[in-house]
């Protein structure tokens, strides 16, 4: 455990910009910023990845999903097993989603009311209900490092004065997060009595809406804040653009975490917005489906042009799948529908990304970040991806 006077304290090392070095101090270790979360819905990546794997990716921080683990194995029995990280074997910090996205990805099988959300399993359709305060406990109950506000995640396009109502309503639920988690870090035998807050800022791409947000919830000095909302439809440009209008009023003194998001590009364009949290399903996602990511751009396994290819996946990659094996290789196991070639691919694609962080932060640390993000993007757009 580290000395109880640094945690949930944000250490801002440099800034190049708007681009912001830094580490946040956790009960669970510190975080070094910009830092890319790897998506553990149920406690594992999709593409057979343990937790030992993701120290082999140079993952710092997974990511695991309140109403997901909720559904099963049942927030009490993760409990009962000593919380998320003793139940998937993880030894570093987690970040756990509120639920408040499945309101959104849900949609069809749930009722938002004022006291939060009535929800049909997708599982076997039975009934759940989810607020803040349960949200909360479900939370503490998997003893997570930074558990996330309950919030509601507006569809695209939506209504301006759907976005109001609901932003009101995802304040007030933001208030009653944050009361009900004081009370579970003091009461007896919570397993995390540590336990972070991060609050999120939502508003559509209705950037007035945005900015008063952000105002209004900073002013509950929480330990960090989320942008939610995004990545859900609209362009990269639209995305783009509420950064630069919403992170100004956000503070720079706590980490901000742009929830869902995204693509290679995506992160150096939001790195230099003054981002520095980040997750997405995309590199597992992609990977599953042989789509890799390199540093001369994204590649497709299924492309004949690598039926005989014996070089690695990414020439200058030093993930442990490129120094044993070839695109060809990888290709056949596709083709055979082998699962390993998921899993070397899924492999591949996060240390990719959390190797992508790494070099960001170097080159923050160097004042050389405006001149990577040129060059790297240069190269992106000229081969995809």
């Amino acid at each position: 455990m580290k000395n109880d006077n640094k945690l949930g304290t944000y250490t801002l090392l440099k800034t190049q910009g708007r681009a912001k070095r830094a580490i946040l101090h956790t009960v669970h270790g510190d975080i070094q910023t910009p830092v890319f979360m790897n998506v553990a819905t149920a406690g594992a990546i999709k593409g057979a990845v343990s937790a030992m794997d993701l120290l082999d990716v140079g993952c710092q921080v997974a990511l695991a999903n309140t109403y997901h683990l909720h559904l099963r194995p049942g927030d009490e029995l993760v409990s009962a097993l000593g919380g998320i990280r003793d139940f998937m074997a993880w030894n570093g910090p987690i970040l756990t989603d509120s639920g408040g996205f499945q309101v959104f990805s849900l949609s069809s099988l749930r009722k938002i009311k004022e006291e939060g959300v009535y929800f049909s399993s997708h599982i076997d359709g039975h009934k759940i209900f989810m607020g803040p305060e349960e949200s909360m406990e479900i939370q503490s109950n998997l003893a997570s490092t930074i558990a996330m506000a309950f919030d509601e995640c507006p569809p695209f396009p939506a209504e301006r004065g759907y976005i109001q109502d609901s932003v009101a309503r995802t304040t007030r639920w933001l208030s009653r997060s944050k009361v009900h988690l004081d009370v579970l870090n003091q009461k007896e035998g919570t397993l995390n009595p540590h336990q972070l807050l991060f609050g999120i800022n939502q508003g559509g791409v209705y950037g007035d809406i945005r900015i008063e947000h952000a105002k209004t919830i900073t002013d509950l000095n929480l330990d960090g804040y989320a942008i939610g909302g995004l990545a859900v439809g609209e362009s990269h440009a639209e995305m783009y653009q509420v950064l630069d209008e919403v992170v100004p009023h956000l503070p720079q003194n706590k980490p901000t975490y742009l929830m869902g998001v995204g693509t290679p590009e995506n992160l150096l364009e939001s790195v230099a917005r003054g981002v520095d949290f980040f997750d997405c399903v995309l590199p597992a996602r992609n990977g599953r489906h042989g789509h890799v990511y390199t540093s001369q751009g994204k590649r497709n396994l299924f492309n004949a042009r690598y039926e005989r290819d014996e070089l690695p996946l990414d020439i200058n990659c030093g993930c442990m799948v490129c120094k044993k094996f070839s695109r060809a290789y990888i290709r056949h196991l596709f083709k055979a529908k082998e699962m390993l070639a998921m899993r070397l691919c899924v492999l591949h694609n996060l240390y990719f990304y959390n190797h992508l962080m790494e070099s960001i932060r170097i080159a923050i640390d160097n004042g050389e970040f405006e001149q990577f993000k040129a060059e790297q993007l240069a190269i992106w757009r000229e081969n995809g991806i």
